[in-house]
């Protein structure tokens, strides 16, 4: 058996898609569990939608993931270059052993008579294919032409044959030639279309296995013939199913959570979305839910895939995500988070307060929400106060008071002084539990639910502590 070499082959034409990921971490997951390497090749002949940057940001977001290529335009390789515009020469010469040994010709149709075709056809009801005007051009008139002439490189796709797709996991998909067009393999700009490139690229690079998503199904008779045509082998072939929406819509670049940097920007652990995107598809054999790159790796084949199409399921994304937290260690933990952490937070305050939001924290972008109260003086909720003080604004104002000097005369600002010292004063005053702490909450923190209240009086501070208090006393009375 040939060493198994995968690849993926994105275009720069935006944002990197969490599609993009999904399938490269299949390729990069099968490749090394073979031994094998795992190829990023950028197919960028489509010039017009190329933007400036693209293939920065996929590399980046490849490295985040924590997929490393074997080969790339960044990593280098023996069977570069990895750029499809650097490869032209290439394309350009295959075309014409596809024109001379009689299996593709030139086409000088026009854009606009194209587009009367097409609208002819599907008035008829029929599928907008070419009508084949430039097949019957005799090849050395056609090649004179073409050295004057706008023209593109057709393929000739045969008559009355049935072409037959043996997918890994689909098992025989068959496709009538009546039903796939001649297709443009070179276009008059001398860039090559998706079509040649790529069954030259696998075929020169050496792959092994295609795996690539399902909607390059219908394609894949073209690429059969061509393969065929050349003389060359098949690579195995695996089309994958594509990631949807839970209302089963296809996740378009339109959604937010189908970018790579959405997944950054909430706080995902690269641990959990890969982990996520794996069990779209797949189940790990001992039934485990949460396992990292190594177990994948380990465990996975193509042949256990399931192929209905997955979804995006963010809540459970979500509590991946709060898994992985769990399970990592607060030094790497607290590093990860320091992008969210609210700027007036300091590091001592964060670890304080850390082992007490840890349980409730599910993305990293949760600190801030789950802290900001700790760097600001928060609003204070008036009628909250008062609701839980159970009674009249007057008399929490001085119950208010009596918290304040008996924090003044803690000189050991920690949680067990601070315990003390209150619940004496809720034995003082006659306040019930609940009403004492719940009023002192709520005006030291504008909150309801927060941390252990003397745990969180003490990261606050004793002089931070007392102006809330005193805030919130002024604006009772």
């Amino acid at each position: 058996m040939k060493k198994v070499r995968t690849r993926i082959a994105p275009s720069p034409t935006g944002n990197p898609h969490i599609g993009t990921m999904f399938q490269g971490l299949l390729d990069y997951v099968f490749a090394k569990k073979h031994g094998g390497d795992f190829i990023v090749r950028i197919e960028d002949t489509d010039q017009k939608r190329k933007m400036e940057n693209a293939e920065e940001e996929l590399f980046k977001a490849f490295a985040w993931i924590g997929i490393e290529p074997d080969e790339s335009p960044v990593h280098g390789g023996k069977f570069g270059p990895y750029r499809q515009s650097e490869r032209l020469k290439i394309y350009n010469k295959h075309a014409k052993d596809l024109i001379e040994s009689g299996k593709a010709y030139y086409c000088f149709c026009s854009p606009a008579r194209l587009e009367r075709v097409r609208a002819d056809m599907q008035k008829a009801g029929q599928p907008p294919m070419y009508d084949r005007h430039c097949r019957d051009i005799d090849p050395v008139e056609a090649k004179r032409r073409s050295e004057s002439e706008n023209c593109v490189v057709r393929m000739i796709v045969p008559d009355g044959e049935t072409i037959v797709l043996k997918d890994l996991i689909r098992g025989e998909i068959k496709f009538e030639s009546r039903v796939v067009d001649d297709q443009v393999l070179l276009k008059s700009d001398g860039f090559p279309t998706y079509h040649l490139a790529v069954v030259v690229d696998d075929h020169l690079m050496e792959i092994s296995h295609v795996v690539r998503g399902e909607e390059w199904i219908s394609s894949a008779p073209k690429h059969i013939l061509l393969y065929r045509y050349f003389g060359w082998d098949m690579p195995a072939l695996v089309h994958t199913p594509l990631l949807r929406n839970p209302d089963k819509s296809k996740l378009s670049k339109r959604h937010g959570h189908a970018q790579v940097d959405w997944y950054v920007k909430e706080g995902y652990l690269k641990e959990a979305v890969v982990n996520f995107l794996a069990t779209r598809v797949w189940n790990h054999p001992k039934g485990e839910e949460v396992f990292g790159m190594e177990e994948l790796i380990e465990h996975f084949d193509l042949a256990d895939m399931h192929i209905t199409g997955p979804i995006v399921d963010l809540d459970k994304l979500k509590w991946l995500n709060g898994q992985w937290i769990r399970r990592m260690g607060d030094n790497e933990l607290l590093e990860r988070m320091e992008p969210f952490v609210p700027s007036g937070l300091a590091r001592d305050k964060l670890e304080k307060i850390w082992p007490l939001v840890k349980e409730r924290i599910e993305k990293l972008s949760d600190i801030e929400e789950l802290t900001d109260y700790l760097v600001e003086m928060p609003e204070l909720d008036v009628k909250a106060v008062l609701r839980e003080s159970k009674v009249n604004a007057v008399k929490t104002a001085e119950y208010l008071g009596q918290v304040i000097e008996a924090l003044e005369t803690v000189d050991s600002w920690s949680v067990s002084q601070l315990e003390k010292r209150l619940h004496q004063l809720q034995e003082e005053t006659g306040w019930k539990p609940r009403p004492a702490f719940m009023t002192i909450r709520l005006a030291a923190t504008g909150r309801s639910a927060t941390p252990p209240l003397f745990d969180t009086l003490e990261v606050i501070g004793k002089t931070e502590t007392i102006k809330r208090l005193a805030h919130a006393k002024e604006k009772l009375e």
